[in-house]
């Protein structure tokens, strides 16, 4: 069998509703190293939040940031920060709005505004983190690769065309990421994909989020979980099980990639 390249989402992928991987994925994922395959996680979690699940999968190579960074073997091998003036005029679009602006480095976050407390808690809350402290000057001492724009679905047609530099991508009613445009998972992907000598049709990709469609459809074999929306699963090639009923498992068992 030729060597393939997985890469898995976190959230609603590897870990389950209770936010803990499934037995069955740290086996299966296991057996994947064993077997010679190249397993990456590709998250839209920073370095610093995705650090928890890296260090408890034993994971040496990962996709950050949607896309914007890409490690292997722990080495930065890809690297797409947000243009800086871009990313000026929107904080004060944001602020006139008062929409409420969180800054991702590879280790560090910061809400550069503070308007709505409430409503970045109540998108932070939805993978287990807390709102960002306020650190007015991040921007200017940082590297930024992602962002975090905490606004509803009225306000996505007017940011939109507002900024063409940023791919706007929505991951919960109240907060979409910015990231650079172009620039996804996807296309970090293929970047590792080349470098190791991996063909497009040798990659196999999971995820269950607006920010994973992409990568299910560039992909040899694209599986959205049972859990995702219908427009998700829509892209992919395969549709698995949940993230809390084995679907990873399953689905690299009917790859015939794991016993």
């Amino acid at each position: 069998m030729e060597r393939k390249l997985i890469a898995l989402d976190i959230d609603g992928t590897l870990l389950s509703s209770q936010r803990e991987p499934l037995d069955s994925t740290v086996g299966a994922l296991k057996a994947l190293r064993e077997a010679g395959h190249l397993v990456t996680i590709a998250t839209g979690r920073s370095r610093l939040l995705a650090g928890g699940v890296i260090h408890q999968l034993g994971c040496t190579n990962y996709i950050i940031c949607n896309g914007s960074a890409g490690f292997l073997d722990h080495e930065q091998v890809y690297k797409h920060t947000l243009d800086r003036e871009a990313l000026a005029r929107m904080i004060d679009f944001a602020s006139e709005r008062k929409v409420d602006i969180a800054l991702f480095g590879l280790d560090s976050f910061a809400r550069v505004t503070r308007f709505d407390e409430p409503k970045v808690l109540d998108a932070m809350e939805s993978f287990g983190q807390k709102a960002p402290e306020y650190e007015a000057d991040y921007f200017s001492q940082h590297e930024v690769y992602q962002g975090c724009a905490f606004y509803d679905q009225s306000l996505d047609a007017e940011f939109e065309a507002a900024f063409p530099e940023f791919r706007l991508v929505r991951w919960h009613e109240n907060s979409v990421d910015i990231i650079p445009n172009p620039g996804s998972k996807a296309q970090t992907i293929l970047a590792l994909a080349k470098k190791v000598g991996i063909k497009p049709e040798n990659i196999v990709t999971f995820g269950d989020g607006n920010n994973d469609i992409e990568m299910l459809d560039l992909a040899g074999t694209g599986v959205a979980m049972g859990n995702a929306a219908s427009h998700v699963k829509e892209a992919a090639n395969l549709v698995t099980d949940t993230n809390d009923r084995d679907g990873i498992y399953k689905a690299l068992r009917q790859l015939e990639l794991v016993h």
